[in-house]
């Protein structure tokens, strides 16, 4: 957990990430209630929460190289908050180790723009898949300190639908069609999955509203 907290916030000057031996450059500028969940996503993340120790682990597998990066295709053009498509392509599908800048995601229009009443699905900039769902168990008040505190948007488990997400051996966070996501870091409250904005500011793929 300490090393991948260095490599996060090691991105404050511009890095090389290594992507099938394709170097893609990553400018420092760039990055600087259950009710609310569809009933089988609900059910899943409960079923798994009850039967399966979480995280739900994958298999380095999923990240192979594909058509676009570790993804199918490129992100979608209409990412939601005013997110930087360019961005977001790289750290998406040309990235495995690095995150948009600590604090990123309160330069969008995310704050401003974000439900506080009621939670909010964050899907796959990538596939419109639903990945996350918040707050769950807790605050809108309270998920916006912790996230905040640790510079990027921040789920615990109950928010998490395992239906499209997987934790890799050393931490990282992807989809099941290989969007580089972010990191689990926990921390003593129990699994803390630190996201990317940029990679979870996609539009709803159909039927996945």
């Amino acid at each position: 957990s300490e090393t991948v907290s260095i490599l996060l916030l090691a991105i404050s000057t511009p890095t090389t990430a290594l992507v099938s031996g394709a170097r893609n450059r990553i400018p420092s500028a760039a990055f600087v209630a259950p009710s609310s969940y569809s009933s089988s996503s609900y059910f899943s993340t409960k079923l798994h929460a009850e039967t399966e120790k979480l995280p739900i682990l994958g298999a380095e597998s999923i990240m192979a190289p594909k058509e676009h990066g570790t993804s199918p295709k490129a992100v979608m053009k209409d990412l939601k908050w005013e997110c930087d498509y360019d961005t977001a392509d790289r750290i998406c599908n040309f990235n495995r180790h690095y995150a948009e800048y600590a604090g990123y995601w309160t330069t969008t229009k995310y704050l401003e723009e974000i439900d506080r009443e009621n939670p909010t699905k964050y899907y796959d900039s990538v596939t419109g898949n639903h990945l996350f769902t918040a707050p769950v168990g807790r605050t809108f008040d309270e998920y916006l300190v912790e996230s905040g505190g640790h510079g990027w948007p921040s789920f615990r488990d109950e928010e998490v639908n395992w239906d499209y997400v997987r934790v890799l051996p050393d931490g990282e966070c992807v989809s099941i069609t290989g969007t580089h996501l972010g990191h689990n870091l926990p921390d003593k409250k129990g699994n803390r999955y630190c996201i990317n904005l940029v990679c979870v500011a996609g539009q709803p793929a159909e039927g996945q509203e």
